[in-house]
């Protein structure tokens, strides 16, 4: 199998994004055979164990202090995770994706009881994947040692767009936090948001953000902007069912060997655009009723909708 490439150009992005929709997802999805599984799709279950307060100023998030869209929530005990794990596993989910709103861990109490629920979590026989804010090499050494699969921290939106969306951290900060995970060998999982006023440019160079990512991030999130009340995005528009379809042929053709999670948004999509979706190369949905803090398809839907279409659960990592 050749090398995935890590140098595409904005033009040749753009070239892809703007061909006619039934060629670019006749090519993505020889692309997603080339390299998937067949008929695979990754059921995923995303659980806020620590829910709003957080510092940052993302203009998207509602877990922000600086918005008013909701009230701030004690952290979960490690039973109570456990249960929801159980819960997730009895329905179908092979990972769990533990997320907390803050800035980023501090050493203390709060992070070792993420360190534990790691650890049972994983023992349950579920790949662990948490989001956690900004790390330092020591916090993602301790992550390492629990056992943990994965770490989620998307990149948003594209580095020129960045400071029109978040200003109390930069994205080079959200890089540094990619490099640590890697470095203590743990898998990354990062995509972006689409719909938050970024133009066809921004969604392609956060495309190229991705790829250049060596090796390439084992998941890619692709999520359209839920406007939430309270927060600075509320009033944008939905997005076209149609530009997720194109963000995730192009994202498929950029990075062959990642899974690409058809993530936030996906409530309004119609079935046959969630369809659409994973036969153009999403292999991965969040499931369950509830992300961090939006609503989601329920598992009934859900596997009514796969098991119309012929789809079946990914077995979770060796």
């Amino acid at each position: 199998m050749k090398a995935a490439r890590r140098d595409w150009t904005l033009e040749q992005v753009r070239g892809l994004h703007e061909l006619p929709l039934f060629d670019l997802v006749d090519q993505s999805r020889a692309v997603h055979l080339e390299h998937q599984p067949k008929n695979e799709i990754q059921l995923c279950t995303l659980l806020s164990v620590k829910t709003g307060g957080c510092s940052e100023d993302c203009g998207y998030c509602s877990q922000s202090s600086r918005h008013r869209s909701l009230k701030a929530e004690p952290m979960m005990t490690v039973e109570q995770v456990v249960a929801a794990a159980r819960e997730a596993k009895a329905n179908g989910a092979t990972r769990l994706c533990m997320g907390t709103a803050w800035r980023g861990p501090k050493h203390g109490s709060a992070f070792e009881r993420v360190l534990t629920m790691i650890r049972e979590v994983k023992a349950l026989g579920l790949e662990t994947c948490v989001t956690l804010g900004m790390l330092d090499e020591q916090h993602a050494q301790q992550l390492a040692q629990a056992g943990l699969d994965s770490y989620n921290h998307n990149l948003d939106t594209s580095r020129e767009y960045y400071p029109k969306v978040i200003t109390s951290h930069t994205f080079e900060d959200r890089l540094g936090t990619l490099r640590a995970v890697r470095k203590q060998g743990i898998r990354v999982c990062s995509g972006g948001i689409i719909g938050m006023g970024e133009n066809l440019d921004d969604r392609c160079r956060l495309l190229i953000e991705l790829a250049a990512l060596d090796p390439h991030p084992d998941s890619v999130p692709i999520n359209a902007l839920v406007p939430i009340q309270g927060t600075v995005l509320e009033s944008q528009p939905r997005v076209d069912p149609l530009d997720l379809v194109r963000m995730v042929a192009v994202a498929r053709i950029m990075m062959p060997t990642a899974r690409v999670r058809l993530s936030a948004g996906r409530k309004e999509l119609p079935r046959e655009a969630q369809l659409l979706c994973m036969y153009a190369g999403a292999n991965s949905i969040f499931y369950g009723d509830r992300l961090l803090t939006t609503d989601n398809p329920g598992e009934d839907s859900d596997s009514a909708m796969l098991k119309a279409a012929g789809l079946h659960g990914q077995a979770p990592f060796a």
